[in-house]
């Protein structure tokens, strides 16, 4: 799968972008035969004027046949965003799966 990434506010390093290949091919297998058209993912080091100390945003937009697969999530250490995001692309995967799987039966 192909990924275009963007940084914001922080720099993207090469460990950055195979921690983040790494996980979005790990979405390979929930996918199956769902042909993916685009893929984007943005890292963000959110600067407040609060001094709540570092916060990161991960961002994936997943687009399939007919759809568009979004989820976004802040934490306060970068990995863990990027691995909360991966974990709710799996459910919104599988969701988009069932609602097509329930579109084929009733036709």
């Amino acid at each position: 799968m192909t990924i275009n990434l963007k940084a914001t506010n922080l720099e993207l390093t090469d460990a950055l972008k195979d921690y983040i290949q790494l996980k979005m091919d790990m979405l390979e297998k929930y996918l199956g035969d769902v042909q993916v058209l685009n893929c984007d993912f943005e890292i963000e080091k959110i600067v407040s004027s609060q001094n709540k100390g570092k916060i990161f945003r991960a961002e994936v937009n997943l687009e399939v046949p007919r759809e568009l697969l979004r989820v976004d999530k802040t934490e306060a250490d970068m990995y863990k965003a990027i691995d909360k995001v991966k974990d709710h692309l799996v459910l919104s995967i599988k969701k988009y799966k069932e609602k097509q799987r329930d579109k084929k039966r009733r036709a």
